[in-house]
Parts: C-alpha cells; sequence; structure tokens
C-alpha cells in the first residue's frame, strides 16, 4: 500500500486522513522526533529526510529558509500534501524537483536542479524520504555545481544519513566517481556533465549486493 490519503486537507477529515497516511503509510512517525537534517552550504543550503511541518517551520526558524525543494515529485500522499500545504504558511518557494535514487543520475534533471540552485532565493532545504539518497546526490550536485571537489560532494552520500552505497543507491556514488575519474580537474562538472557524462555506460556497469539492496528497499523500505 502506497497511500490511504484521499487528497483534501481542506476538512479536518481530510487532515486527518493525510496525517494518518503520513505517519502510519510513509513511515512519518519515525521521523517526528528523528531528522538527519544538516548544512550542505551555510545560509545557502540545508538537507534532511522529508519534514513533518513542525520540523519544517523549526529548521526555518533556525536557518530562515525560503525555498523548500521536493526530491520526492508530486508523490500525492499524506506527507507530500502536508508539507505542501505548511511550505504554503510559512511563505517558503516549493519546487519540486523528483531525483531517481536507483538509477544513473539523468542529464535533464542535473540542469533543471543547477538552474533551481542559481534561481532560488536562499537558504533552501532539499529533502527526499529518508534523507540518504536522493537527498545525498542533490547535495553533492550542489557541492560540484558550485566548483567544489568530488571528495567534497561524496561526504554528501554517507552511512552518516543512512546512504549504503554496496546497493543499487551505491549508482550515486559511482556517477561522483566517474566525474572524478573522466573529468576532475580537466573541465567544469556541468560541462563534463553535457559533453561527457554516458547515463547507459553507467547503469551498464554498475552492479548492486543483492543483500544490501534487499536491507534497503525491503527492511528500511526505502524509495
Amino acid at each position: 500500500m502506497d497511500t490511504i490519503f484521499k487528497g483534501d486537507i481542506s476538512t479536518k477529515s481530510g487532515r486527518r486522513n493525510a496525517w494518518l497516511d503520513a505517519l502510519f503509510v510513509d513511515h512519518a512517525i519515525l521521523r517526528i522526533w528523528w531528522t538527519n537534517f544538516a548544512i550542505v552550504a551555510p545560509g545557502r543550503l540545508y538537507r534532511s529526510n522529508h519534514p513533518t511541518p513542525g520540523n519544517l517551520a523549526a529548521f526555518t526558524r533556525k536557518t530562515g529558509l525560503k525555498s523548500l525543494i521536493n526530491l520526492r515529485g508530486q508523490a500525492k500522499n499524506g506527507s507530500d500534501a502536508l508539507s505542501r500545504d505548511a511550505a504554503a504558511r510559512l511563505g517558503l518557494d516549493f519546487y519540486d524537483m523528483a531525483l531517481e535514487s536507483r538509477g544513473a543520475p539523468q542529464k535533464d534533471r542535473i540542469f533543471r536542479l543547477a538552474e533551481i540552485y542559481r534561481t532560488m532565493r536562499a537558504p533552501g532545504l532539499i529533502h527526499c524520504k529518508s534523507g540518504a539518497d536522493r537527498a545525498g546526490l542533490a547535495a553533492g550536485l550542489f557541492v560540484l555545481i558550485d566548483g567544489g571537489t568530488v571528495k567534497e560532494a561524496m561526504r554528501q552520500l554517507s552511512f552518516r544519513y543512512g546512504h549504503i552505497k554496496q546497493a543499487k543507491t551505491g549508482i550515486l556514488d559511482m556517477f561522483f566517481a566517474s566525474y572524478a575519474r573522466d573529468g576532475e580537474g580537466k573541465k567544469p562538472f556541468l560541462d563534463w556533465v553535457r559533453e561527457d557524462y554516458d547515463e547507459a555506460a553507467l547503469r551498464a556497469a554498475f552492479k548492486a549486493n543483492s543483500i544490501a539492496g534487499f536491507i534497503n528497499d525491503k527492511i528500511l523500505s526505502r524509495e
């Protein structure tokens, strides 16, 4: 079951339904008291798992957030509806920027995210569901677009945030490693993505550990 949300939070019963879906279907009950909120670039970009409305308000008070970037895309579940509503109430600009956690990063999405980073009101917060994989990719992309090193970018894909590189999500590590091998020090990151990066070759070259994949996908219920 992906959602029990009925698509309306304008009534008390609709909002209650959204909370039930968020807490017990989308596992937000685990995210009320624990977040992996972290700084990517002070005063410019932060990252976390999918914030509850209360946590989003707390992050906004703490950092002065102006933008919220949703890396899950339009999930159409309770968590999604509640965070859109909370962002509007807090005066945050809201961006849908869906990324994959188990596929080769897509060129068009990298460039779209780069444009969001360039034009958004800062500081921004990026989030996916767990804050481990897509948030790590988006944070690492920010580091490289901003002129940082691959070593710095790959720190964003860390077990500290819940990232398991031996699972299918390890293709994200391999993406950064490909730039380190073929492009770093030779051309700017976005030029390498545009001119040299081969999504199909990356997919063909990557092999995940099946046990790690089972833990990540089935036990931890990652998207």
